[in-house]
């Protein structure tokens, strides 16, 4: 799998999110820069860029080196990019979604939901005994509801997943 940047980008977005993308973005072709160049270069205070990339650290999206300066006694991060970490987490990101589809799927086929007339809510045939077959917001009879459609959609959705090699 080739790693481009619009693929780092959905693998940051999905991940650590949309902040981290210009950091990302500026770290994709560089190697060694120090946190306080890229907090300057992107404008952005510098406790905010450090929890920017220790996020994506934590995610293996960024590396760092870390270096202590001679003449102050502090440490400085240089951080790096991870490029040949993102195909393992374009597989991880995968892997999770059709986890969720599929039970969500699951969930789907073998339970009856029920809803009144308004659509205000939607609860299975436990809750709904709860509360006698009754809105809780509206206090309409609550109806049982035809969930084919989602069924049907969700079982397309979870083929797509397990075909698509990227999950965006």
């Amino acid at each position: 799998m080739k790693v481009t940047q619009k693929l780092t980008n959905n693998v940051v977005q999905e991940l650590v999110g949309e902040d981290a993308l210009e950091a990302v973005a500026y770290l994709f072709d560089k190697q060694n820069v120090s946190e306080f160049i890229i907090a300057e270069d992107l404008d952005i205070e510098i406790h905010q860029m450090r929890n920017i990339l220790y996020r994506c650290y934590e995610h293996n999206i960024l590396t760092f080196n870390r270096k202590k300066d001679k003449k102050k006694g502090w440490y400085i991060c240089y951080w790096n990019f991870n490029k040949d970490h993102i195909p393992h987490l374009v597989g991880k990101i995968r892997t999770a979604k059709l986890a969720k589809m599929q039970e969500r799927l699951k969930k789907e086929q073998s339970t009856h939901f029920f809803m009144c007339d308004n659509t205000c809510t939607r609860m299975d045939f436990e809750r709904a005994v709860e509360y006698e077959f009754r809105c809780p917001e509206c206090s309409e009879i609550m109806n049982q509801q035809d969930n084919a459609r989602t069924i049907e959609f969700l079982t397309q959705r979870v083929d797509e997943l397990k075909k698509a090699e990227v999950p965006f």
